[in-house]
């Protein structure tokens, strides 16, 4: 558990450069989870959770100390961090060093997320920065708008 506010080395500035059209307002970083997921400290001291899978920062504690707390929770752990499916990623093989994350080379909020070895170990800068960019692309796109990905050099 303590592995998830090990976050001191990482730049919260370079991570949140592609999400600020979702989260403009300075943030502190204070947690993450073993797939990218970012937990964020606003001025006020509240804590919101970045959910980079789904593209939603959603308010989940009042202060940083209810944050810990709650964190320490089995179910807490769950919801935020996805412990049972990191344990399930660790046993394939997939653990993230400090500045990694498991990815998926098809994003889960596609259909075809859910594939077969879709999981990988990849940079987690490079992970948020790639969803962050993907979301607020599709962010206007009705729910169930079909989506056709291009990449460009």
């Amino acid at each position: 558990m303590e592995s998830y506010f090990l976050v001191d080395h990482l730049d919260v500035e370079r991570l949140l450069g592609e999400w600020r059209w979702l989260c403009p307002q300075p943030m502190s970083l204070v947690g993450r989870s073993a797939f990218g997921d970012l937990f964020l400290r606003d001025e006020a001291g509240i804590i919101f959770k970045l959910d980079i899978a789904i593209g939603q920062l959603k308010q989940i504690a009042k202060s940083e100390a209810e944050f810990r707390n709650l964190a320490r929770t089995k179910e807490q752990r769950e919801e935020w961090f996805a412990e049972r499916d990191e344990s399930a990623a660790a046993a394939g093989g997939l653990k993230p060093g400090p500045e990694e994350c498991i990815a998926f080379k098809t994003p889960i909020l596609f259909a075809e997320g859910g594939a077969p070895n879709n999981a990988y170990v990849g940079s987690l800068y490079e992970q948020v920065a790639f969803l962050g960019d993907l979301h607020r692309q599709i962010a206007e796109l009705p729910e169930g708008t079909k989506v056709q990905f291009r990449l460009q050099e």
